[in-house]
């Protein structure tokens, strides 16, 4: 009674009403912890059905069947089976798994069994940059779909929404939902998708609010990271899909987020875990794809250059003098002064000469950086470099043109057409690198003509770096990914290294494999930092 949040006027007779989505629960608290506990034909019904999701009669559509590999099949018994029996789920396949494959058979699926006057009106909401991948792909694996792409201006989105039929698959994304939510008041529709979906990690974000808005017989959820730094995110889709099934924020933060996070507290995980597993389904590439090439991984540690290096030491000093005269309080306050300086820390690691405009003294590992691409690329190898900061990408391509390597890059400022156009060319041509923005690129592309992949600086969240990494290394992959990360010996970059390892272990422990934790630093954890890096 206590963990479904039940009390005495909700037991009447002997019975009680609960939602739908806590009967896979409850049905594994009743050979465990309930003695007596009597199973209708209905109740009974639905757990078979959510157990025997192989066993299930629905079919691949012939036209996939020889295109998709078992673990795709799977998904898409499990995307159906969830639609059946009226719930949401989180399709969490790593990178480069096919989670798109899965649910274009999904949506091809239903609209095949459809009756004529059946409503199978669906919306696929994702970031701008991937709007026209879901276009190809539907075209490409469902042509008799009828794709419709909300774009273009406010009245031409108004016109195809209230034009479209209810067998139309309408893709838009996520800051034009927001924008013509309004529009989409009067439709019920059969099916709801949200692509990139930690798009939606934080509840009180425009984006999160306008998908929840939407009204959709089944709602699933396609991310990688589904839980890339705190379990808010987690409870964020969940609060889309099925809301109320973790709560409201509050209460699943008093109950499970703080005694998990800060009180490491292994039943409440498992609580969680058996809350959550009916409707995430997570495969990992080392598990389901046998056939998939290897992917090493190699730190490179490079030292700073002599004038590079005081340049460093001199801003670590002046940053930790400016701490050790704060107060906590002031500290916070000041966050944006605070992370300001530690990326001018960052890309003095990268190039001093990204905030020192006169610098002339050179950088480590922008030397090491061509040094690799000079003998990758002598060597018959397309290389991916990807960095957060796109004024040192733009120093690399400089370098590139001078060298005479050939290059394309993608930046948050490349549009949607051209970038399209770059991806299919640099897997069909002789282009050697790919330089790419870690924002920008870190989902949608498939890039698997690349073997090397080098990661120019780090960043917090292993989980975007790895969603980067999958660019290459996924489903077509014919050869060995090698991933390089440099890092600038005994700077911060060796401490966010070390972040990423310690923020990995209790992800693995809820999800299987990515990161939870806090980002955020305390004054003094801070200071520790420095100190390790200006030693």
């Amino acid at each position: 009674l206590d963990e479904l949040h039940l009390d005495g006027r909700d037991v009447r007779d002997g019975s009680m009403v609960i939602p739908k989505y806590r009967a896979m629960y409850l049905d594994a608290l009743g050979g465990n912890e309930i003695s007596s506990f009597s199973r209708d034909h209905a109740f009974r019904e639905l757990i078979r059905n959510m157990k025997s999701v192989e066993e299930s009669d629905y079919e691949v559509p012939k036209s996939l069947d020889q295109i998709m590999r078992g673990y795709q099949k799977k998904g898409f018994l499990w995307l159906k089976t969830l639609s059946h029996n009226g719930f949401g789920g989180i399709l969490a396949d790593d990178m480069g798994l096919g989670k798109t494959l899965q649910v274009i058979a999904f949506l091809l699926s239903e609209v095949q069994e459809a009756g004529e006057s059946d409503n199978r009106r669906c919306l696929i909401v994702c970031p701008a940059s991937l709007v026209y991948n879901w276009k190809n792909e539907i075209e490409r694996f469902a042509p008799e779909l009828s794709v419709v792409m909300v774009t273009g201006q406010a009245a031409d989105r108004a016109a195809l929404i209230a034009e479209s039929t209810n067998r139309d698959i309408l893709i838009t994304s996520y800051d034009l939902l927001r924008r013509d939510l309004t529009h989409y008041d009067i439709f019920l529709f059969y099916c709801e998708v949200v692509d990139e979906a930690q798009f939606i990690k934080n509840q009180s974000t425009r984006a999160a609010h306008a998908v929840r808005k939407v009204a959709a017989a089944t709602k699933i959820a396609m991310t990688g990271t589904p839980v890339e730094n705190r379990l808010s995110e987690l409870w964020s889709i969940f609060d889309y899909l099925m809301p109320g099934f973790l709560y409201g924020y509050k209460q699943f933060r008093d109950e499970m987020e703080i005694p998990i996070v800060e009180g490491k507290d292994a039943e409440t995980l498992e609580r969680l875990r058996r809350f959550i597993s009916p409707f995430v389904l997570r495969r990992l590439k080392k598990d389901v794809l046998k056939d998939l090439p290897d992917k090493m991984e190699e730190v490179i540690y490079v030292q700073l250059m002599d004038e590079q290096k005081k340049i460093y030491q001199a801003n670590v000093l002046k940053l930790r003098q400016n701490l050790l005269g704060k107060e906590e309080a002031d500290f916070r306050k000041e966050r944006i002064e605070i992370l300001a300086a530690l990326t001018r820390l960052r890309q003095l690691c990268c190039a001093p000469q990204l905030i020192l405009e006169q610098y002339k003294g050179g950088s480590a590992k922008t030397d090491q950086c061509m040094d690799m691409l000079t003998d990758a690329v002598g060597n018959g190898h397309k290389v991916l470099v990807f960095s957060q900061f796109t004024s040192m990408l733009d120093i690399l391509t400089d370098l590139a043109r001078q060298q005479g390597i050939s290059y394309y890059l993608l930046t948050g400022a490349t549009s949607k057409e051209r970038r399209a156009e770059m991806v299919t060319s640099f897997n069909t041509d002789d282009t050697q690198v790919f330089f790419i923005s870690l924002k920008a690129g870190g989902t949608g592309l498939n890039l698997t003509a690349a073997d090397i992949v080098i990661h120019y600086d780090p960043w917090w969240n292993v989980a975007a770096q790895n969603q980067a990494t999958d660019r290459t290394h996924r489903i077509g992959q014919k050869n060995v990914v090698t991933v390089y990360k440099l890092i600038a010996r005994d700077t911060i970059e060796d401490s966010i290294l070390a972040l990423q390892e310690h923020k990995a272990q209790l992800a693995d422990q809820v999800l299987g494999g990515d990161e939870i934790g806090q980002t955020a630093f305390s004054r003094q954890e801070l200071l520790e930092i420095l100190r390790d890096t200006n030693s």
